[in-house]
């Protein structure tokens, strides 16, 4: 009797997580509204390769090699990463780091004409440090770019499926 009775409180269970809109979270954002895309970014650009394998994952889009034949052309604006002094100790040793990311992109079509305006992403990362494990800092901020990387990836790509595309034949007046 008591096996009968969890199956029904799971299957309830399922129907009410269903019911309710719950999905999980995909790898970025999925339905990009091109059919295709081309990446101005040279192939060994860790964000075109991130770009790349999110876009392949998650949907219909295609990669294409050429501007001319793509949709849409992601275009990278400015790319700027730097590591400041965040603060120091009594002895004026360092004892944080400031990791910073600014990115800005823009999509247009095989035209040139914009889709997306100019986007801004600004990410900061704090990271301690010690002089007595140099190494194992350096390994830890290797790891934070590439953490980074990651999450500005996602905010791209959840920024490339919730922006609406500009119509590029409407005019102002429109």
């Amino acid at each position: 009797m008591r096996y009968p009775l969890r199956s029904l409180f799971a299957l309830l269970l399922a129907l009410l997580v269903a019911g309710c809109g719950f999905h999980l979270r995909g790898a970025g954002g999925s339905d990009l509204p091109y059919r295709t895309m081309y990446i101005a970014l040279p192939e060994t650009a860790e964000v075109r390769i991130w770009l790349e394998r999110y876009i392949r994952s998650s949907g219909d889009t295609e990669i294409v090699g050429d501007a001319k034949q793509a949709a849409a052309v992601f275009q990278q604006l400015g790319d700027n990463r730097q590591k400041t002094i965040l603060s120091v100790n009594a002895q004026g040793r360092v004892r944080e780091y400031r990791l910073q990311l600014d990115y800005t992109f823009r999509l247009v079509d095989g035209q040139g004409r914009e889709l997306v305006a100019p986007n801004k992403i600004a990410l900061t990362r704090d990271i301690s440090f010690d002089d007595s494990s140099v190494l194992t800092k350096d390994i830890e901020e290797g790891i934070l770019w590439r953490d980074m990387n990651n999450d500005l990836v996602n905010q791209i790509m959840r920024r490339l499926s919730l922006i609406k595309p500009k119509d590029p034949t409407a005019t102002e007046e429109d």
